[in-house]
């Protein structure tokens, strides 16, 4: 293993594109870069609530092969070498892949899964996988099946969910960065609460072939990590198209600050944030407008239908068999699919479809959609294991602002503002993946 040393220490808090420079200039050595996580990982107290399970001869392998191409001028692209974390929704050849539940212990697939395999083609170093919400189905994070990550900010605060591993492998320097599924939330609750970049791409936007799914409708793969820039260049690595942030400007961008749900009832310090964010937006000369869509609130309404009734499909020959393994609230919310009928979801369908053409059409002056992150903080894990009444209510008040994205279609990412747990969304068209980007570097730069 590499010396603990202050200067390898250093690197378990570099953005990863700033450790893919450092690679590439003949700085940082692949290998002495991956020792340096796995003895970190090895030493650290929180591990075994972050880590399921760890890949660490398949990251040496890798890491070795990376040495070997930087060494010869060869690196595959700007992230080769750098090590990442994948929730436990991805699949890893021989290594079990279990998606935080008891239902699929033992699962050990054959093969990568697809954006895996992009990852790998790009230099990306595989640590290991982090634990998750059961199935996914959970903004919160907190799994007493398997395991509850922490807050970075609160060790008695769950992480946020479903990708709460991943958040917490990057915000307690266990990982440059990881890749997280976002169904309504799952990618960005827990980047705000641990307060990184968390970008969620347009549905579609990257192939989800070999990822355990909890809505495949809705299911997207997307990076948690320390920078905008960190984001595009992984974006790019999981089989993205490349964006160029160089020159990105707020100079005439036209932003909408929704009112309609995603605005309602924030807590003080998600409203201070939010505002504190606008005013330096609109320093670095964008144009904020407050509007209101009430239709919006529909779609909301649709929600729960069109999840559970696909998620049900998916999980119940799992489920069947021995419900019992299953933690309870994750239970009633998928077995609630049991009861939606046919026609119901395909008129849901037919409704959320025309919802987000008025959407579409009534934000289409705006370059983005913003709106806090969260309308709340992380809450505290012993409180949602005595009160189920406090839990469902916390997770639906999470996912709240999030889900916008996923019932509407859009991309859209959270950048870390105001304080622990804060932060500012933005949300952009179906398929405007690279200008949000363009846009997230230029409000990262004016909230820095």
């Amino acid at each position: 293993m590499a010396d603990n040393n202050m200067h390898d220490n250093n690197w378990l808090w570099m953005n990863a594109a700033d450790l893919g420079r450092g690679i590439g200039a003949g700085e940082i050595d692949p290998v002495a870069l991956t020792e340096t996580y796995l003895a970190a990982i090895a030493a650290h107290a929180q591990t075994d609530v972050i880590y399921a399970r760890l890949t660490t001869e398949r990251a040496l392998t890798e890491a070795n092969a990376a040495a070997t191409r930087a060494k010869a001028g060869q690196r595959r692209g700007p992230l080769d070498g750098v090590p990442v974390s994948w929730k436990d929704l991805y699949d890893t050849a021989g290594v079990g892949t279990e998606a935080g539940t008891a239902l699929m212990v033992g699962r050990v697939p054959t093969a990568d899964a697809h954006i895996l395999q992009e990852a790998q083609r790009n230099g990306l170093i595989c640590l290991g996988k982090t634990h998750m919400s059961e199935i996914a189905f959970s903004g919160l994070g907190y799994n007493p099946m398997t395991a509850t990550a922490p807050c970075i900010h609160d060790l008695g605060a769950v992480a946020g969910g479903s990708s709460s591993g991943a958040a917490a492998s990057v915000g307690f320097g266990l990982a440059a960065a990881a890749i997280g599924s976002d169904t309504g939330g799952s990618i960005r609750i827990p980047a705000v609460w641990n307060n990184l970049v968390g970008f969620k791409p347009t549905h579609g936007a990257l192939r989800m072939d070999g990822v355990v799914p909890l809505c495949a409708a809705f299911d997207t793969a997307g990076p948690l990590c320390r920078s905008v820039e960190d984001a595009g260049l992984l974006y790019t690595a999981l089989g993205g198209p490349a964006t160029d942030l160089r020159g990105a400007s707020l100079v005439g961008k036209r932003f909408a600050v929704l009112g309609t749900m995603v605005g309602e009832g924030l807590d003080p310090a998600q409203a201070g944030a939010l505002a504190g964010a606008l005013e330096r937006l609109q320093a670095a000369g964008a144009v904020v407008e407050h509007i209101e869509l009430p239709f919006v609130a529909e779609a909301y309404g649709l929600a729960g239908p069109l999840y559970t009734a696909e998620a049900w499909a998916y999980w119940r020959s799992y489920i069947e068999p021995d419900p019992s393994k299953m933690f309870g609230m994750i239970l009633g919310r998928v077995a609630a699919g049991a009861d939606v009928l046919a026609h119901d979801y395909i008129n849901g369908w037919k409704a959320l479809d025309a919802l987000r053409a008025r959407y579409a059409a009534a934000t289409a002056g705006y370059d983005a959609v913003l709106c806090a992150s969260a309308p709340i903080g992380p809450p505290q894990a012993a409180r949602l294991a005595t009160d189920t009444d406090y839990y469902v209510e916390v997770n639906l008040q999470a996912l709240r602002n999030t889900r916008l994205a996923n019932l509407m279609g859009l991309c859209s990412v959270t950048l870390p503002f105001g304080g622990p747990s804060c932060g500012i969304m933005l949300n952009a068209a179906a398929g405007a993946d690279g200008k949000l980007l363009r846009m997230a570097a230029a409000a990262e730069a004016a909230l820095a």
